[in-house]
């Protein structure tokens, strides 16, 4: 019986599916914007009402609550984002599950991109291999769960 190799983590920069200077970009990118938002929601203390950090960096108050009597379908994700920065994991979780998913993924992709900068490792090889439409239709449905949920539990 044949043993299978499984693919490594990552892959030498030479070896990526794209030239070197395109792959640095890339994770150069993805590292700066993840820990620039980082910074931002480090800036600012998550909302206790569970909803409405977005006002500390200037935007409008979201007014879809006023219109329809309930959140709306993003309700609560920078609060979230906001508490999983600052450590409250639970807590972000259960502010906005979709939030504290995509701020946790953010986070990781920031952190990837940064190890294969330093290590000269590709990041678009992680990105090519990813089943892109699974994770799509995957958080497409955790966006609506998470809406159904905070319906349920909003107290506006």
């Amino acid at each position: 019986m044949t043993e299978r190799k499984k693919a490594p983590w990552t892959i030498p920069l030479r070896d990526g599916p794209v030239s070197k200077n395109a792959d640095r970009v890339t994770a150069g990118i993805v590292a700066v914007t993840a820990f620039t938002l980082t910074g931002f929601l480090l800036s600012v203390q998550p909302d206790g009402r569970g909803h409405g950090t977005h006002e500390a960096f200037g935007m409008e108050r979201c007014g879809w609550p006023e219109v329809y009597g309930y959140p709306c379908p993003t309700c609560g994700c920078t609060t979230a984002a906001c508490q999983l920065v600052h450590g409250d994991v639970l807590g972000a979780f259960v502010t906005q599950p979709f939030g504290a998913m995509i701020a946790l993924l953010g986070l990781l992709a920031g952190v990837h991109a940064s190890l294969c900068l330093l290590r000269g490792r590709s990041f678009v090889d992680m990105l090519v291999r990813v089943p892109f439409w699974r994770i799509v239709v995957v958080m497409i449905l955790l966006l609506f769960a998470a809406w159904g949920y905070k319906a349920l539990v909003w107290q506006g």
